[in-house]
């Protein structure tokens, strides 16, 4: 397992890691579906995984550190027709993960959030996990597999 994990870390691999700056959410879009671009995704797949990559950036930087300064990191693996996208802030942490993942809740209802971030996640990406701690920042990991919703039986 070691041996297939250091052939994807060298052949299918890459870490982003950039300040907590709204500015940066675009780069990190862009960057996701570039390395996604051999996978030959579809437009409405790409489409979706940028998405659902702006909302956890998002939410990183508007939540995690709200007006702190921070860093959010990056990780994508490649594996056949799948992307694991991870997105870790090291900021506030979410206290209650179920009550963050409800549809219309926001921690920053002062900025007239929609509080949809979790839930387009949700909807976007094959499957997504939220871990959390108050304190220490949270991480995003989301899973998409490109080209199978379209195979015909």
């Amino acid at each position: 397992m070691d041996r297939v994990m250091e052939e994807v870390r060298l052949s299918n691999y890459l870490r982003l890691q950039f300040p907590s700056k709204s500015e940066n959410e675009s780069l990190a879009r862009i960057t996701v579906a570039s390395f996604v671009a051999n996978l030959d995704p579809t437009m409405e797949e790409l489409t979706e995984l940028k998405t659902a990559v702006s909302e956890a950036v998002t939410n990183a930087i508007i939540h995690g550190y709200g007006e702190q300064a921070g860093e959010v990191t990056i990780e994508c693996a490649l594996f056949d027709h799948t992307v694991k996208v991870v997105i870790e802030d090291k900021g506030v942490g979410i206290a209650d993960i179920d009550e963050a993942r409800q549809p219309m809740y926001t921690s920053r209802p002062e900025l007239e959030r929609s509080g949809m971030g979790m839930t387009i996640m949700e909807t976007f990406v094959d499957s997504i996990e939220i871990e959390s701690t108050v304190g220490e920042g949270t991480r995003v990991t989301l899973i998409k597999t490109f080209g199978m919703s379209n195979d015909v039986m």
